[in-house]
C-alpha cells in the first residue's frame, strides 16, 4: 500500500520499520518539527524524524495541517491509507479524507477507556490491571472512531516505560496485521462502546509530587506511572529527588519519614522501599548508592 506515517516520539518507530520491513510504501514521513532538547538545548529531530532521514525517507515538518497548502500537499500524495502513531497534532476533516480508505491511529489504550495524550501513564497510575493497544479507522473526534483491531496486556508491576515499549512492539504488528486484513476485506471496523469513556490528560507538573498521606499502592502506582519521565519527586533534606522505582514494604510510621536502613518509607497506609532514585541535575542510581553520598538517617522526613 501506499502510505503516510504520522508519528513523533520513540513508541512510533516500531510501527515505522515494520511497515517498511513488509514492502509498504512510505510516501511521505510527518512528524513534529525539531525542537531543543536537553542541558544544551540544543535542536535535535524526534525519534521519527531521525529514523526517517536514516532510511532515506521524505520528512514534513509542518507546525499544522489546518492550512490550505499543507492540506493540498497532504492530498497530492495519493494515498492508500495514513497511519498515525502519536503524532501529537489533531488531523483535520480534509485530511482525514484525502487518502482512499482513510487514516489508521494506533493508540495505546483499551478504548473507551483512556482516550487522548498520555494514556499509558494513566493507565498505570489508576491501578488498572490490563490495558493494551488498539488500531482505529480515525474521524474528527479524540480518539472516538471505530476500532479494527485490538491486543490486551496484563499491566502487573511495569513502570509506564516498561509498558510503553511492549505495547510499541506489540503495535506495529498488529498495524500491520490489520492493514492486511483491511486489503483483503477481512476486517470490520467495530463501534467503540458509549460507557466507560475516560480521557488521558497530558501529566501535569505537580501531579508528579508524591503525597506521603497517601496509601503505599497508590503511591507505587503513581512512581511507576511516572518512570522514568517526568518522574515521580519528592523532597530530601530540602533537595528534589525522583522515585523511579519502590517496592511494597512492611513498616509504619509517619508518613514521609525513614522508617528502614534500606530506605524504606512510612506512607500515609503501608510502606515503600526506594529501589532506584535521582538526585537534581544528576543520573538515575541504587538506593544504596545515593546514601554512600547523602544520608536519609531514620527518622527523616521526605516531602
Amino acid at each position: 500500500m501506499r502510505l503516510a506515517f504520522l508519528g513523533t516520539p520513540d513508541f512510533a518507530v516500531p510501527a515505522l520499520a515494520e511497515l517498511l520491513a513488509q514492502g509498504h510504501t512510505i510516501a511521505a514521513v510527518y512528524s513534529q518539527p525539531p525542537r531543543p532538547r536537553g542541558r544544551g538545548m540544543e535542536t535535535v529531530p524526534g525519534p521519527v524524524h531521525q529514523f526517517a532521514l536514516a532510511h532515506d525517507l521524505s520528512v514534513r515538518t509542518p507546525l499544522s495541517l489546518k492550512g490550505v497548502a499543507e492540506q493540498a500537499e497532504f492530498a497530492a500524495l495519493d494515498l492508500d491509507a495514513a497511519i498515525v502513531v502519536a503524532y501529537g497534532l489533531l488531523l483535520p476533516k480534509a485530511i482525514l479524507e484525502a487518502p482512499k480508505l482513510g487514516c489508521f491511529n494506533l493508540h495505546a489504550s483499551l478504548l473507551p477507556r483512556w482516550r487522548g495524550a498520555a494514556p499509558i501513564q494513566r493507565a498505570v497510575m489508576a491501578g488498572d490491571a490490563e490495558t493494551g493497544v488498539m488500531v482505529m479507522r480515525m474521524d474528527e473526534g479524540l480518539d472516538t472512531g471505530p476500532v479494527l483491531m485490538a491486543e490486551r496486556v496484563r499491566i502487573g508491576r511495569k513502570t509506564a516505560g516498561e509498558l510503553s515499549e511492549e505495547l510499541a512492539r506489540l503495535g506495529a504488528d498488529l498495524m500491520v496485521r490489520a492493514l492486511g486484513a483491511m486489503e483483503r476485506g477481512q476486517v470490520e471496523a467495530q463501534p467503540q462502546p458509549e460507557g466507560g469513556v475516560t480521557y488521558a490528560k497530558k501529566i501535569a507538573k505537580e501531579e508528579a509530587r508524591i503525597d506521603w498521606t497517601k496509601s503505599a499502592a497508590e503511591i507505587d502506582c503513581l512512581i511507576r506511572g511516572l518512570s522514568p519521565t517526568p518522574g515521580a519527586f519528592t523532597e530530601a533534606k530540602g533537595e528534589r529527588l525522583k522515585i523511579l522505582h519502590a517496592e511494597p514494604a512492611a513498616g509504619t510510621g509517619a508518613p514521609g519519614a525513614v522508617i528502614g536502613e534500606d530506605l524504606t518509607i512510612a506512607c500515609g497506609e503501608g510502606a515503600l522501599r526506594l529501589i532506584r532514585v535521582q538526585r537534581a541535575g544528576g543520573k538515575a542510581m541504587a538506593a544504596e548508592e545515593l546514601l554512600k553520598g547523602f544520608p536519609l538517617p531514620l527518622g527523616t522526613v521526605l516531602g
